[in-house]
């Protein structure tokens, strides 16, 4: 499938959101509308291509769903009430409320006769008991997601149901669908409460003693958002059969090891680390993109060393320290 001339709709307009769009206006789409939750990050939108449609909407109300996805050829959706660790272990409620946005949104994909469906899903999905221990030699297959399941809390829930329903209206109604399961992403404009950006915004400010949730030996697998766009343009393109696939890198790094590389870059070292036994998550989480590089030609192209420089450069240019200082902890929680 090629985008060029079609009517492009992205659900979603923050971090991954944003990222994406920039993108889709190099593909010469017909129109490319987006619609958002609040008008929060429209002016930054409206700077990159006045094109752009701009809708704001609460996606979880059925019909104003209907009428404001209207006119899509190809959906791509990423909205949802996310966050960091903090967020996901914290509001339940709030990320429950992912379950009726995402019915919402695929019947009215398929009430608007709408061709193809991408769907932005997480390696929350993933079972919780498989990533239980760090000494465990673990990347996470796609056909790992199945009974019993054990998602990360409501949120891994809701993904899961999302992708299960996406599935459901391929085989039923023939609904032309591709499902990303994004891994621990990170890069300009992603908010603070997500591990690596908190880590750079704590160092920002110079936070000492400094705190690290869990004891620093949880694993992951941390992504540049450049090679998640990528990812979900080939998804877009390639992929029409509901299939789920792993967009995310095979780099087994520390918390405490990129917090290390972060204090490294930034110039700045605390003198007390206190290791917080709270918010931990999974001790192990990686992903095998095989399937990735099997069906789609995809590989990441940022090595986590690189694109956290990246991250970092982007921050001191565009953030405050008195500012960050004075929200750091309200941001540290926040979606």
């Amino acid at each position: 499938m090629t985008l060029k001339n079609r009517r492009l709709t992205v659900t979603g307009a923050s971090f991954i959101g944003y990222h994406l769009i920039k993108k889709l206006l190099e593909e010469n789409p017909r129109t490319i509308k987006v619609v958002n939750l609040t008008d929060k990050h429209f002016k930054k939108l409206r700077a990159c291509s006045k094109s752009i449609k701009l809708v704001k909407c609460d996606l979880r109300d059925t019909e104003k769903a209907r009428k404001a996805l209207e006119n899509t050829d190809v959906l791509f959706h990423l909205a949802a009430a996310h966050g960091g660790r903090g967020y996901v272990e914290l509001n339940d409620a709030a990320t429950s409320t992912n379950f009726l946005l995402d019915g919402s949104v695929f019947s009215a994909a398929l009430k608007n006769n709408t061709e193809k469906v991408f769907f932005a899903s997480s390696g929350c999905v993933y079972p919780n008991y498989l990533q239980r221990n760090v000494k465990k030699k673990l990347y996470l297959k796609e056909e790992m997601v199945g009974p019993p399941y054990d998602s990360d809390n409501m949120y891994g829930w809701a993904k899961l149901m999302g992708e299960m329903t996406l599935k459901a209206y391929h085989k039923k109604y023939g609904l032309k669908s591709a499902i990303g399961r994004f891994f621990t992403v990170y890069g300009p404009e992603a908010t603070e409460s997500h591990a690596v950006m908190a880590t750079i915004a704590k160092t920002f400010v110079k936070r000492d003693p400094f705190k690290i949730w869990g004891d620093g030996t949880q694993i992951r697998n941390w992504t540049y958002v450049s090679d998640i766009v990528k990812g979900t343009l080939l998804m877009a393109k390639k992929v029409d059969d509901a299939i789920s696939i792993n967009l995310g890198t095979m780099e087994k790094t520390r918390v405490v090891d990129m917090a290390n590389k972060v204090w490294k870059h930034m110039g700045f070292h605390p003198k007390k680390i206190e290791f917080v036994n709270e918010l931990v998550g999974p001790v192990n989480r990686v992903c095998d993109n095989g399937l990735a590089k099997k069906l789609l030609g995809w590989k990441p192209e940022y090595p986590f060393e690189e694109g956290l420089k990246l991250t970092i450069d982007w921050y001191l240019k565009n953030k405050d320290s008195n500012v960050i200082k004075r929200k750091l902890d309200k941001l540290l929680l926040s979606q």
